[in-house]
């Protein structure tokens, strides 16, 4: 009989955190989709951001090796969406940007909206199907 209660205890708990781990998973997607409002409003008229369309800006430094995987991922989307523009900041040559935007780690990356509004915000390698989701409302 203990054998069998050790299986049914070890299911639960196999099944609980399952539970656990798909629930912050969606709630991490859903914090990465938010709306622009519950962004705070940050000056980025120097950041060179583009005003005919959307930008993708990613911070970076040379001792980042995840950041040469946000460029392939972030040149890739750029290149099936021509009116997309991209900026790269190396954190470590020009820090006030990422200052401002509150930039904690890299890599970081941004989508700001033909109005310099942030839209996306994620830290770590995104994947080309978030960046298009999150582009895709902005070129419409």
């Amino acid at each position: 009989m203990t054998g069998t209660w050790i299986v049914v205890v070890a299911v639960l708990i196999a099944v609980f955190g399952m539970a656990y781990v798909i629930g912050r998973l969606v709630t991490l997607r859903a914090t990465l989709a938010r709306g622009a409002a519950e962004w705070p409003d940050v000056d980025t008229s120097d950041l060179g951001l583009s005003t005919t369309g959307p930008t993708i800006l990613h911070f970076s430094a040379p001792w980042c090796g995840p950041c040469a995987g946000v460029r392939r991922v972030v040149e890739e989307v750029c290149a099936e969406l021509p009116a997309v523009a991209h900026l790269e900041i190396d954190m470590d040559a020009d820090p006030e940007p990422a200052r401002r935007l509150s930039v904690l780690s890299l890599p970081t990356t941004f989508i700001f909206d033909a109005d310099g509004r942030q839209r996306y915000r994620t830290s770590g390698v995104p994947t080309a199907t978030d960046l298009r989701s999150a582009l895709r409302p902005l070129l419409a």
